[in-house]
């Protein structure tokens, strides 16, 4: 069976298609960083007007690629939500409208639950059940995945994400947009230990996240005095080690409770190397198994939307009506 995806929750258009059998065949991805890094963030109505102009070409770059007319398209799965109300009816119209003129199903996916699947690209993959940490733009949170559609929250952020704390940091040291990976660059040059910053929730008896405190430490050192470059890096630095240590606590921590010795992290957060790193070690440390999708595949893309389309087809069959759900919470799906 042959299954397109297609995303467009945000500011990243994405389409591909793979096989039920054979895997992924084609995937591309078009990123809108470059348009909005002038408003210093994304503006939804120029976000949606892009994935209007960007959503056929790719759709046709992606079958030229994968050598497969689009008469045998099988399916069609597209983001149903959540993300930008706007951005997401023009994947959902593309996509039912492709599905009508082919006369086949169509399945919407939750975004997240996308991310969540996405370690399933890599080889190896992991096996069910699984505790996942998903750190993906405004979530972070911690699930017991125990097949398609079988998600059981663990813990989750009370206030700001993981992702959008990066963010919000990044734009109190001058640094440009997208924040997060700028960043992660800066810290790379930076020393830990020298300014003290909080782990919030650390020691907590929960599993839950907690980064706004994290981010007006930041704050309050920044304005305590003029920071130079050096003092920028120091302080990223100390930031990135400060969220990696909460995240990689409260992982191991999940882990232990769910008793599952195999943990999958996915989401943007998911691609940064001091993260993988120390998760890595202190998991190996353990008897931890540890998955991570492939770099390309921890952003927003189609691959992972065309993915979980497929194997949700498979394990529930498509859902046809036509629906965009900008708020969606993950445990709310249908069990198969």
């Amino acid at each position: 069976m042959y299954v397109l995806g297609i995303e467009s929750s945000c500011d990243e258009t994405g389409v591909a298609l793979v096989h039920s059998a054979r895997g992924l065949l084609a995937h591309a991805l078009h990123s809108q960083v470059d348009m909005h890094a002038a408003y210093g963030g994304v503006v939804p109505e120029l976000a949606s007007r892009d994935h209007i102009r960007r959503l056929l070409p790719l759709t046709r770059q992606v079958l030229g690629e994968a050598g497969i007319a689009v008469d045998r398209v099988d399916a069609v799965a597209y983001t149903e939500g959540p993300g930008l109300a706007g951005a997401l009816l023009v994947g959902a119209g593309a996509a039912h409208g492709l599905a009508y003129a082919l006369g086949v199903p169509v399945v919407g996916v939750h975004h997240l639950e996308g991310h969540l699947l996405s370690p399933l690209l890599a080889d190896p993959a992991p096996a069910f059940p699984f505790v996942a940490l998903l750190v993906s733009g405004g979530h972070t949170q911690l699930m017991r995945v125990g097949g398609v559609g079988d998600y059981e929250l663990l813990g989750e952020t009370v206030d700001d994400a993981a992702g959008e704390a990066f963010d919000k940091t990044a734009k109190l040291l001058g640094l440009g947009y997208p924040g997060g990976p700028a960043l992660a660059r800066l810290a790379d040059s930076g020393t830990t230990g020298r300014f003290k910053l909080p782990r919030p929730m650390i020691a907590s008896d929960d599993l839950d996240f907690s980064f706004s405190g994290l981010k007006t430490a930041v704050a309050t050192v920044a304005r305590a005095r003029t920071l130079e470059e050096s003092d920028r890096a120091d302080l990223a630095a100390e930031f990135q080690a400060a969220v990696v240590d909460v995240l990689v606590a409260k992982a191991l921590g999940a882990v232990d409770r769910a008793g599952v010795p195999r943990l999958v992290v996915a989401g943007g957060v998911g691609a940064n190397r001091n993260l993988r790193a120390r998760l890595s070690a202190a998991a190996s440390a353990r008897g931890i198994e540890v998955f991570y999708p492939p770099l390309e595949f921890c952003t927003d893309n189609g691959a992972m939307i065309a993915f979980a389309g497929a194997m949700r087809v498979a394990a529930l069959g498509p859902a046809g009506a036509f629906s965009v759900k900008p708020r969606w919470e993950l445990a709310s799906l249908e069990m198969p």
